[in-house]
């Protein structure tokens, strides 16, 4: 049996020729280059240039330290964040101070701010058909003005307080002049604005000053009318006088209780003392005494002359008895000087209590008239407030006024900016820059050239040949050998269980691009003692062990693919999913599955131009999917054959089985398709053919272990369920 292959209707872009006409066609593509090169040259010096400088002004306060007004708060300060910076922008840039600058430099005599003077014929030739309005409708002024806006440039330097007056024109000295111009009207109007403010902030303070005056005149009058009516006498501290007689009066109670309580405990430790007989000398007011300290001295002289005398005299000497008794007399004299100090301490008790009822009775009077002072006083306080705030309103206002005065009269309000860089007279024009417009002309043109004649070379299909043949040429299949095979009129053909109705559909016809003389496998006649797995037994060994993956190898050729397409049909119909892939070079696996095997598969899976959903297709016998070989280039499919792994472990998770057909390989070469739960069957015709035995053996030693062989049978395509379905 034999096997031919489709080519492929598709063609390719010769890069080599694409390319080449980019040689062929240079002198064309030089020239073309030179010409629009020159134009950019000849238009960019016939241009007319212009100029462009710019002025930098800093947003920051001027006034020095010595002239600054002490701030009275936070809103007297100027405005340097970030949004009064960018609303100083808007000012630089308002029609006002425009119109100023305009005014100044007499910009309306100038042609290059007249539109309607610079209007040449097709401006003229647009104004009549209604394309473009008529600057002639427009004022003068208003005409200036907007052509300063497209030549004038106001931005705030980002993250700074520098704003940037950036203006272009045709003339150098110009472009210098109007930035400049408008930095000096922007400081004159910020002076100006504060001299407006100071000028009304003057007018508007002197009659509240006149006012005020009288109010806190009113307000301090209040004050002294209410203190004569209300006799709030002020002593010390600026404090009533009930209060501070009040504040002593307790003072003094509290001294007299003091000295009564002190006068009282003397009097009575004396008493005590003189009761009990103790010695009156550790008595601070018995010692104190001039009398008594005499009297100790008398004391003390007198037993020093007793002793004196005792060391001649006996005690019976009438001078000593003489001296004795007048000891026994300053004792009695202590004594009584004693009692009289008790009754001078009783006496001093007995005044202060007199006195501290006295002051008890003067100071409740107080109190009661302290009391009336205090509510006098609340009413007090609430009008000399008053006129404490008018005061300070008045003084505030007074040196407000003062501050503005002398500012107006000497005119001394600087603004909040000044210019720290002036712009000077450019020497260069910023266009036109021939250099760069000349350059960018020449790489422009020449690759616009080059795409041109690229894409006019590839529309003409010269550039363009036919694609890589998609399928392998005619290979002769193996024949099946002779002492196996029968013929086909002797091939048993399995009978229906149940005849049909009407007679069955006849298999569909193979279209042309496939061998027609495809035979029915035949049934191998096999020995009694024949080891080999039926198809039957394989299947149900896949199906016992669950495995996931079962890799044919038909040494004996395409014939051998048969065993295959049987397991795989048989666990097919035990409910599991099953897929097919045809990795034989002539599609002998699939062939007897699908009407036509000119469809994608497997190789346009491996060059990736088909998904996966384009190259699964059903079984017109079964619920089996198979995967066939496909249209795409072989040469190109085995350059990607390092994903054949991924693609079939994506299989495997889609699929409870999958099943390879390899026809003649090796164990080197379904090294790469064997994975975790994978086993490997040989389809043997015959036993004890030399490439079976072959094949077996070389993949016990490359490491498969146990090689099952399985016996293709004789079978006959059922009717179809489904015609021409497809797994996408």
């Amino acid at each position: 049996m034999s096997g031919s292959a489709v080519r492929g209707s598709d063609v390719d872009v010769d890069l080599g020729t694409l390319f080449a006409s980019i040689v062929r066609d240079w002198k064309l593509i030089l020239a073309v280059t030179i010409a629009v090169t020159g134009l950019a040259f000849l238009l960019a010096w016939l241009s007319t240039p212009h100029y462009r400088a710019e002025t930098r002004i800093l947003i920051e306060t001027t006034e020095s330290v010595f002239t600054r007004p002490t701030p009275a708060g936070e809103s007297d300060r100027p405005i340097l964040d970030e949004e009064g910076v960018t609303s100083q922008v808007e000012v630089i840039a308002s029609s006002d101070l425009l119109k100023q600058v305009a005014a100044k430099l007499e910009l309306g005599k100038l042609k290059e701010f007249d539109e309607q003077a610079n209007m040449g014929l097709v401006g003229r030739l647009m104004v009549l058909v209604g394309l473009k309005s008529d600057p002639g409708g427009i004022a003068a002024e208003d005409r200036v003005l907007k052509t300063m806006r497209e030549k004038l440039r106001v931005y705030r330097v980002e993250r700074s307080r520098v704003i940037v007056v950036d203006f272009s024109s045709e003339d150098p000295k110009l472009a210098a002049a109007v930035p400049n111009a408008i930095a000096d009207a922007y400081l004159a109007m910020q002076q100006e604005a504060k001299l407006k403010s100071n000028a009304s902030a003057t007018d508007w303070l002197e009659p509240e000053i006149a006012d005020l005056r009288e109010r806190v005149k009113q307000a301090e009058t209040k004050v002294a009318e209410f203190r004569a009516q209300s006799d709030l006498l002020v002593g010390q501290n600026n404090s009533a006088l009930a209060t501070q007689q009040l504040s002593e009066m307790s003072t003094e109670l509290s001294r007299i209780r003091a000295a009564r309580a002190t006068a009282e405990a003397n009097a009575q430790s004396l008493r005590d003392a003189i009761n009990s007989g103790r010695s009156l000398d550790t008595m601070p007011d018995v010692i104190s005494s001039p009398l008594i300290q005499r009297l100790r001295e008398r004391q003390v002289q007198l037993n020093t002359d007793i002793a004196d005398l005792s060391t001649t005299l006996l005690g019976n000497h009438p001078r000593i008895k003489s001296l004795r008794s007048q000891l026994a007399d300053l004792d009695g004299q202590i004594k009584n000087e004693a009692r009289n100090i008790l009754r001078g301490l009783e006496t001093e008790a007995e005044t202060a209590k007199l006195r501290e009822a006295k002051l008890v009775a003067n100071l409740n009077n107080v109190k009661a008239e302290s009391a009336r002072v205090g509510d006098k006083e609340v009413e007090l306080r609430a009008l000399e407030r008053e006129a404490a705030a008018q005061r300070e309103l008045l003084e505030s206002y007074l040196t407000r006024y003062r501050e503005a005065a002398s500012r107006g009269d000497r005119s001394y309000l600087p603004a909040d900016a000044r210019i720290f860089s002036r712009a000077t007279v450019p020497f260069d024009p910023y266009f036109p820059k021939i250099v760069p417009i000349v350059g960018a002309a020449f790489v422009g043109s020449l690759l616009v050239m080059a795409i041109i004649t690229l894409l006019r070379e590839l529309f003409s299909g010269r550039a363009m040949r036919p694609a890589a043949e998609g399928r392998i040429e005619p290979v002769e299949h193996v024949s099946m050998p002779a002492a196996t095979a029968i013929e086909p009129e002797a091939a048993v053909v399995p009978e229906p269980a149940v005849q049909p109705a009407s007679p069955p559909e006849p298999p569909p016809v193979i279209p042309a691009p496939v061998v027609a003389e495809k035979p029915v496998p035949a049934r191998v006649r096999i020995a009694p003692n024949d080891n080999r797995l039926s198809v039957s037994a394989a299947a149900e060994r896949l199906i016992s062990s669950g495995a996931v993956r079962a890799i044919f190898v038909s040494p004996e050729g395409d014939e051998g693919a048969a065993s295959a397409v049987l397991v795989a049909r048989e666990v097919s119909d035990s409910g599991l999913r099953v897929a097919l892939v045809d990795l034989t070079s002539s599609g002998a696996a699939s062939m007897p599955m699908l009407e036509t095997t000119a469809v994608p598969g497997i190789t346009n899976l491996l060059t990736a131009e088909s998904q996966f959903s384009h190259v699964i297709h059903a079984d017109i016998y079964s619920d089996c999917h198979v995967i066939p070989v496909g249209t795409a280039n072989p040469a190109r499919a085995m350059r990607a054959a390092e994903r054949l792994p991924i693609i079939l472990n994506s299989l495997g998770s889609a699929y409870d089985l999958v099943v390879v057909e390899c026809g003649p390989a090796d164990a080197a070469g379904i090294r790469r398709l064997v994975g975790e739960g994978t086993q490997v069957f040989v389809s043997a015709l015959e036993l004890g053919d030399s490439a079976v035995d072959a094949t077996a053996a070389d993949l016990r030693s490359g490491g498969y272990g146990d090689i099952e062989l399985v016996k293709p049978e004789a079978f006959e395509n059922p009717t179809p369920n489904v015609p021409n379905r497809s797994a996408a």
